[in-house]
Order: structure tokens, then sequence, then C-alpha cells
């Protein structure tokens, strides 16, 4: 446990510099890209470590709040989960160092250094707290730092609402989870983890963190602050935020299901319905956008559906007593998140990019940049084909997982036992291809093609240290996907610890998915390593021969120009026009006009419609009720003592009735 300690130790330092040091040019960038890069390495080795089998790890000690310990404690569990924010804050942090270099100087509440480390090192504690005083002072430090991150921009408007918005979700997720943690402290009197025993029905209990951490999971309909929130970010921000920080709700979601005791089968059920909800509509609205980072946040909201579809099942699994169907759809659930965490990063770091390099988000004003940055095209290239679940890359492999489970249960479970699970493999199979459309529009509307816009065509790469991190993240997904079943494989006391089926069983259940696995891997590597040898001995047998190029078949036009390329609007209009009753997609049309017509144009607009149907009217109704009070607000101090001299007297009254 002293490595974590250390490790929170080098955060803190790292803010304290970084604040310190706020005026002094480049020393709050040195301070905290250091603190973070030294703090994630001690914490990175004993994640690992216990997640493979070492005993875990607990640091406890009095202190002055009520209510318990300072209780830290290090299981596989919170191992797991710490593995991808130590490797994505240590990216991050590289990535930021150039990214922010343009923006030295700025004034601001505090360096960015400072809030990005306090948000790393409250994510940490958050892991690994085991009092429910502890976790919910880091939960709130976690949304206030991440809150002034993603307002750093705060001369756009946009960017003001998108904070505000997600501070207000924040903390409706937290009014939720402030309930739960005293309804699970109301027997013992302690909010110490170990000393948990539900008082309420645990179907309550469930329910309560469903909606508290499933804000910030981002499960529909509780998503929509994050496609505000994300694209206002810092890129590398960003890339946290999604890639890690959502996570927290399912690690949250998570350890409040092992405090409950035996699951109820509904359980299950319902993370299947949240899940197949949030994946459709999560892909749906990401297929939809114009602005790169927004797609990437709605993909976002797509992929917590897909860890909710896995934990369902095990969920199922676990209650029917199909242990390999657990065992299996657990494990899937777990491999998304550390593979959602890997490509994720990648893509908003690749977006980040896009930005630096182009100066627009728009996917409709870029095109042609794989020629103008080809680095960062290769490794964004790489990320959509994980994002898709295409082998031989990390996406396949978790998703592969999720399905076996799924069909595992529908072949073994009778009557509507099997319901969950056949709607399990629609889903998956239609999110599956709508994220690939998705991700086609993506690359190929920003990266191929001719530049739509003199940004397009200015557009260049970007440095060294902004292009390492996605070559990093780049590796991971290659790695997991090729080495899939040992990953899976050595994820077994994860399992075993969450489900409560002995290890031994565990690597059963897990040994025929990981057979096939290790399959596909290699059948996948050698397709890649032939692709390779080819492309290899064509320029060997091209080298010192003349090349010419040309243009393609280019329907009898003498000058074709950018506006002829299909915009990423028109690319996924077929399928967004298939679900435009769910879409909502409004559209603004100049037709031409005679037979030389001079002008025509086409503009979609596809608002989130939870957001418009559902909170904007629910907001405006609230706030329409508190402007009634409006009267009482008198601005004299006098009255106010009088209001709180009434409240203070009526609650003595009720108290003495």
């Amino acid at each position: 446990m002293s490595a974590l300690l250390v490790s929170l130790l080098a955060l803190a330092l790292g803010a304290s510099g970084a604040l310190i040091f706020a005026n002094r040019g480049r020393w709050p960038t040195i301070f905290g890209v250091s603190g973070t890069l030294i703090g994630c390495l001690f914490g990175i080795v004993p994640a690992i470590g216990v997640v493979l089998g070492q005993p875990s790890q607990s640091f406890r000690m009095a202190w002055d709040v009520p209510y318990g310990s300072l209780f830290l404690q290090l299981d596989p569990l919170s191992g797991f989960f710490l593995i991808p924010v130590f490797l994505l804050c240590a990216v991050a942090a590289i990535y930021g160092a150039e990214y922010l270099e343009e923006y030295r100087g700025r004034k601001a509440l505090a360096p960015p250094w400072f809030f990005f480390n306090l948000l790393g090192a409250s994510m940490v504690v958050v892991i690994l707290a085991h009092n429910g005083v502890l976790f919910l002072m880091a939960w709130e430090l976690m949304a206030l730092s991440s809150f002034f991150l993603v307002t750093f921009e705060d001369e756009k408007e946009s960017t003001r609402q998108a904070g505000w918005i997600y501070l207000v979700a924040s903390h409706v997720g937290t009014a939720f989870l402030l309930v739960l943690f005293i309804l699970l402290s109301r027997t013992n009197g302690s909010l110490d983890f170990n000393r948990f025993s539900p008082s309420s029905g645990p179907g309550l209990l469930f329910v309560m963190a469903l909606f508290g951490f499933g804000t910030k999971a981002g499960f529909v309909p509780l998503h929509v602050w994050l496609p505000e929130a994300h694209p206002a970010a810092p890129s590398h921000v960003s890339a946290v935020m999604s890639a890690v920080m959502i996570k927290t709700g399912i690690y949250g979601l998570l350890r409040v299901i092992m405090f409950l005791g035996a699951p109820e089968i509904w359980w299950g059920w319902v993370l299947c319905g949240v899940g197949f909800t949030s994946g459709m509509v999560g892909v749906l609205l990401a297929l939809a956008q114009k602005d790169l980072k927004r797609l990437l946040a709605y993909s976002s909201v797509e992929n917590a559906g897909i860890i909710a579809l896995g934990l369902g099942v095990g969920l199922i699994g676990l209650c029917a007593a199909r242990p390999v169907v657990a065992v299996v759809g657990f494990a899937g659930a777990f491999l998304h998140v550390l593979n959602h965490s890997l490509f994720k990063g990648l893509l908003f770091l690749g977006a980040g990019n896009v930005l630096h390099g182009a100066h627009t988000r728009e996917i409709d004003s870029l095109g042609g940049l794989l020629r103008r940055m080809p680095l960062t095209g290769a490794t964004f290239l790489i990320g959509a084909a994980a994002i898709s679940g295409l082998p031989p890359l990390n996406g396949f492999v978790s998703e592969f997982l999720i399905y076996l489970a799924s069909f595992k249960g529908a072949v073994s479970l009778s009557g509507s036992g099997s319901v969950p699970m056949f709607a399990t493999i629609a889903g998956l199979a239609l999110i599956g291809g709508l994220a690939a459309a998705c991700f086609t529009k993506a690359f190929g509307i920003v990266f191929l093609g001719q530049p739509r816009t003199a940004q397009a065509q200015q557009a260049h790469e970007v440095g060294f240290a902004m292009v390492l991190p996605g070559f990093i993240l780049a590796a991971g997904c290659a790695l997991i996907g090729l080495l899939g079943a040992r990953v899976v494989a050595s994820m077994a006391p994860l399992v075993s610890e969450v489900t409560g089926i002995s290890l031994v069983a565990v690597h059963a259940s897990l040994s025929e998915a990981t057979r096939s696995i290790s399959f596909v891997g290699l059948v996948s590597g050698s397709l890649v390593g032939i692709v390779t040898l080819l492309a290899l001995g064509r320029k060997i047998a091209l080298a010192g021969r003349p090349v010419s190029t040309t243009v393609t078949w280019d329907c009898g036009y003498a000058e074709p120009s950018s506006r002829m390329q299909y915009t990423g609007s028109s690319f996924a209009q077929p399928l967004t026009g298939t679900f435009g009753l769910l879409l909502q997609t409004r559209r603004v049309l100049l037709a031409p006009m005679g037979l030389f017509p001079t002008e025509a144009s086409l503009v979609t607009e596809t608002r989130d419609p939870y957001q418009v149907y559902i909170f904007q009217p629910f907001f405006r109704a609230i706030g329409r009720f508190f402007s009634l009070l409006r009267p009482v607000q008198q601005g004299q101090v006098q009255l106010y003592i009088l209001y709180i001299a009434i409240t203070l007297l009526l609650l003595l009254v009720w108290q003495l009735a």
C-alpha cells in the first residue's frame, strides 16, 4: 500500500507545485507532468500485481470525521480499475505538455495542471476508498476538478453552458449516492464498507446505485452531460474523462452490488435493458454528429451500454446458477472497460491532433488529412478499427466474450430466461454494425478524399509529444487483440472475487473462450502478417521503376471539386433516415431552381431527443417554479436572518411534538 500512498503524494505535490509556480513560465507544466508521471509509475505496479493474484492491501487510520475511519483498500476490483486510470493519466500528461503550450500565460483561476493532478488523485481515492465519507469527498473533488477543466476556455458561451450542465448532472447523481450510503449504514452506524449491512431492500439500493453511478457512467437517459462536457474540455482532458473517469461509475455500481449479497435476477434484466438502450441510442446519435469530439462522446455512451450488457448477462448467469455464463459475461464486461479506455483515449487524442493541426472539429470541413497528418491518421485508423470490434484488435476480444456468454445463456436457459440473452446478441450485432459505419464515416470523411476547406488544406502534423501517446495506446489495442487469451486468463482472480465463484471453476469456465480467442488471434495475426509481407514485396518489386498516379473514375466531370465528395451527413443519411423516428433530424432544404441553378443546399441538425424532450422542459418548469419565490428574495440581511430564525423555530416545534 505504501507505493499507492507515494503515488497520491506525487500527484498532490504536482498539483501544489503547479499552483505555487502558476506564473513562472513552464514550471506549472514541469510540476504537473512530472507529478503525474511519477504518481502513475508508482501506482500502476501494485495495481497490476493484485489483479494477477497478489494479496490485497489496505491502509486504515482513525480520523476526526464521524462514521468510520480513513480506510483505503487495494483488492482485485480496485486494482483493475486503477490500471487504466494510471495509464491514461500518464499518456494524457505527456500529450498535454505540448497541447497546452499555446495557452501558456492565459489568465485563469489556477493552472490547468493543478486541476488535472487533482482529477487524477481524486479518481485514485474514489477507487481505493472503503469508507463512505471518504468516497463522497473524493467523488465531489473529482466532479469539481473536472468541472474546472471542462470550463478551461470559459470565454466561450458554449463552454460555460457545458460546464453547468455537467456540474448539475454530477450533483444530481451525488444526491442519489448520499441517500444510498445513508441507507447502507443505518444498521451498524458506520460508513466503512466492510461494515455495511443493508437495512432497506436490496432492490431499492440497487436502483439508487444505478441512478447515482449511472449518471457518471453515461447510461441513457442520464447521459446528456457527456456530449456537452467532453467536446468542451481540452482534448487530453476529454481522453481522461471519457476513457477512465466515466468508468468510476461502473466501478461504483459493481462495488455496491458486492455489498448487497446475492443478486436478484431482475437486476440483470434491467442492466441488459439499460445496455441495449444506451448502446443503440449512443451509436445512432454518434452517427448523426458533425463535430468529431461530440461523435466520440456519444460513442462513449454506446460503449457504456456494451459494458452494461456484459454485466447484465453475467448477473443473470449468476442468479440462474450458470457459472460459465456468469464468468464469461463478467470477463467480457471487465475487459471492455479496459479496451474502451485504450481505444477511446486514442481516438480523443487523435481528435485533439486534428483540432491542433487543422483548427476545426467540424467533420464536413476536413478531408485529405492522411497525407498531411500521416502519423495521426495511422493511429486514428487503429482506434477506429478497434472500437468497431474488428480482429485482431482488442475491441473484438471483449465483445466476443459477451457474445459467447449470451449464446451460452440462450442455449442453457429456458423460457423467459433466454430473452435477455437473445436481445443482447441482437443488440450487439446491430450496435457493432452501426459503430463500423460511424467510424468509417469519421475516418473516411476526415482523413481520406480531398480537403474541403482551406483549414484542411493547411493542416499539419503535430509534434512528437502529441503523437507518442497515440502510438502507446495503439500498441495496447494491438497487444490485447493478439494476446487476448492470456489477458482473459489473467483476469480470473478478479472475476472470482466479484462473482464468488471459486478460482478453479473460473479458470475452467474461461478455458473454452480462451481457446476460441487464441484461434481467432492466430488467424487474424497471420493475415496481418501476410498482408504486411505482400505490401513489403510490392514495395521492393516497384523499387527503381517509374510509378505514376492518376485520378479515379470521375463520372465524366472535367474539373471535379471537393464539393462533389460525400459529406459526413450524406454518408450517414441512409442509416440515420432509417431511424428518423428516434433521431428527429431537422432538415433545411434550399432546392435548386430553374435550368441553371446558382445555389442549392441541405442542412441537417440532430439534437439529443432526451435533452430536448425531457430535461430541457423539466428544468424550465423548475425555473418557473423558483421564479415564484423571487418576492422573498429582498436583498435585506435582516430579513434573511428572520427566515433562519423561523426555520429553526419550526424545526424545534416539530422535534418537540
